[in-house]
């Protein structure tokens, strides 16, 4: 889905549950997928790693063709900084990609100069 995802789009959201530690994480890459729950762990067909879901209120309704819901997932590619430093997003970011730290439930995740330039660079500008 696009990665331009506004409040609306997440009205329903109630938790949000990381699977890995973001200490080390510059940004995470954000999507919707349909799933048939409003809880527990997606089921996860990419490329690369689950980074956290979104667990969904008890007042979010399936859509009623599909009797599926939309929840945000979060991710890493194999190509992403945290696996590969100095590959193509050493500076610069996918476009789906917002800093960690400023995902809330029924907010969408911001950019920050962390997400787009990296921690390193941040580090060596302050310097």
């Amino acid at each position: 889905m696009s990665s331009l995802l506004t409040d609306s789009d997440l009205i329903h959201e109630a938790n949000v549950v990381w699977l890995e530690d973001l200490e080390h994480l510059d940004y995470v890459r954000q999507a919707l997928d349909k799933t048939p729950r409003r809880k527990n762990k997606p089921r996860y067909a990419r490329d690369g790693r689950m980074i956290g879901y979104i667990e969904l209120g008890a007042e979010a309704e399936a859509d009623p063709d599909s009797g599926l819901y939309r929840r945000r997932v979060f991710f890493l590619l194999p190509h992403d900084r945290d696996s590969d430093p100095e590959g193509v997003y050493r500076q610069g970011a996918p476009g789906e990609a917002v800093d960690p730290r400023t995902i809330e439930p029924s907010h969408v995740g911001v950019k920050t100069p962390r997400s787009q330039q990296g921690s390193a660079a941040i580090a060596a500008a302050g310097s």
